[in-house]
């Protein structure tokens, strides 16, 4: 049966483990193992933490035999994105800027996580401090796309996803702050979950923009994500049971997602729209001028909070960092104070006209990113290029970020491609439910 355990889902291996048919013990050396013989594995994982996975192993399959299992996920290994503190553990955020850096203590997602059963495999590889979309880091490792390994990963939760999207971990933790989950989750085939600012705690987390900064699962099913977002909560996972569109209202956000959309994602949007439609969901095309605006206004908020963040150990040792990384945040260098708080003024604006256009339908649709991953080849060579794409592919996804809105991508049907669901902030569980019954129109897992 283990030759099978890699093809599940994390919450049918926990059903696994309830039944008695899998061992926790059994069940982590094999992903170890796995993870230790991939011929990209060094390229996924940054850090494996062999010890502690087997000390949670041993500790979880104890209570399964005596009956006293924490959770679905009790006994099920999971991967940590390299910005999670972990203690005794390099946590270095993709970057040499912070190398050598060992937390002594876990973040308090990874607490509470580790309270509930699950079992630290190690920290995956990333962006440089998460500030890309791409993938991209010749600073560390740039991990391979699982569905065509010449192409980027997508970022920056990028060895996140490719290690569930290889087998290499049945569910992994990344971050979002303008697409960090979504967009590797869309590149790789997965489904990935942004929750709403402040919905997790973010103590122990490396920072990258704190009014953006979200954490979120990316999972092979929505039960998954539901049940790896109640592992990091500790709170009891919403019952995605009979969830279905029938009746549902979908509001399409053309409004600068389709602006030079390639054919894939193209194609990949409309077979999910039309799998929602023969599911019984009304779906509508509205006006939403003020999304262009918003988008306006991401030069302004984004990178100077990064660099406010960051500025210090940037500039001690710039020389350091991927040269478009740096570009990046001196982005945000220079922006005046007054143009930073009235850009969060104008935000502010915008977010309650999105709520008042959006509030009489259930979730609003867009292509989660408009370009296929491209070429990695062809981002090491051309830091133009890099630029472009970087951008697009975090276009759509900053949507999400920059309503305020939770946000769910779910394989679209073409390889490569994702179709995003977007609610109000705290909505995470009516998400959740609605993007199962979406997850069963479209044919996925």
């Amino acid at each position: 049966m283990a030759a099978n355990w890699q093809d599940m889902t994390a919450s049918g291996l926990g059903r696994g483990i309830e039944a008695g048919q899998i061992d926790p013990v059994e069940l982590t050396e094999m992903y170890l193992s796995a993870i230790e013989s991939h011929p990209e594995g060094s390229r996924i994982y940054a850090r494996l933490t062999p010890e502690r996975a087997r000390a949670e192993a041993e500790a979880a399959g104890l209570r399964a035999r005596q009956g006293v299992r924490r959770h679905l996920l009790d006994g099920i290994p999971l991967s940590w994105k390299d910005l999670f503190d972990s203690a005794g553990t390099g946590t270095e955020g993709g970057s040499a800027l912070l190398k050598g850096r060992v937390p002594e203590r876990d973040a308090q997602v990874l607490a509470t996580a580790t309270a509930g059963g699950s079992v630290c495999l190690g920290k995956t590889h990333q962006t440089e401090l998460a500030f890309s979309g791409l993938g991209v880091n010749p600073s560390t490792a740039s991990p391979p796309n699982a569905l065509d390994p010449d192409r980027v990963s997508g970022g920056s939760s990028s060895g996140a996803a490719v290690s569930v999207a290889l087998g290499l971990a049945p569910g992994a933790i990344g971050s979002d702050t303008g697409g960090s989950v979504r967009a590797p989750a869309a590149f790789n085939g997965l489904v990935g979950l942004k929750t709403s600012v402040g919905a997790l705690p973010m103590e122990g987390v490396l920072p990258l923009a704190p009014r953006f900064d979200s954490i979120g699962p990316l999972a092979q099913s929505v039960e998954d994500a539901a049940a790896i977002l109640s592992l990091l909560s500790g709170r009891k996972a919403p019952d995605l049971g009979g969830a279905s569109l029938s009746g549902v209202r979908l509001l399409i956000c053309r409004e600068v997602a389709f602006d030079g959309i390639e054919d894939g994602p193209a194609e990949g949007f409309d077979h999910a729209r039309r799998a929602f439609e023969a599911a019984g969901a009304r779906v509508a095309e509205g006006e939403l001028p003020f999304v262009r605006e918003a988008a306006g206004l991401s030069s302004k908020l984004f990178a100077p909070e990064a660099y406010g963040v960051w500025k210090d150990a940037i500039e001690a040792d710039p020389g350091a960092m991927y040269p478009p990384i740096l570009e990046r945040f001196r982005g945000g260098r220079d922006l005046p104070a007054a143009e930073y708080v009235d850009a969060w003024r104008q935000l502010d604006r915008i977010r309650a006209e999105w709520t008042a256009a959006t509030a009489g339908y259930d979730a609003v649709i867009l292509p989660t990113v408009p370009i296929l991953p491209p070429l990695l080849q062809d981002m090491l060579a051309d830091e133009e290029a890099f630029a472009e794409r970087n951008q697009l592919s975090l276009r759509n996804t900053r949507i999400g970020n920059l309503t305020g809105s939770c946000s769910l991508t779910l394989p679209a049907g073409p390889a490569m491609t994702g179709v995003s669901l977007l609610m109000p902030p705290g909505s995470e569980a009516r998400l959740l439910r609605l993007g199962a019954g979406a997850e069963r129109a479209i044919g996925a897992r």
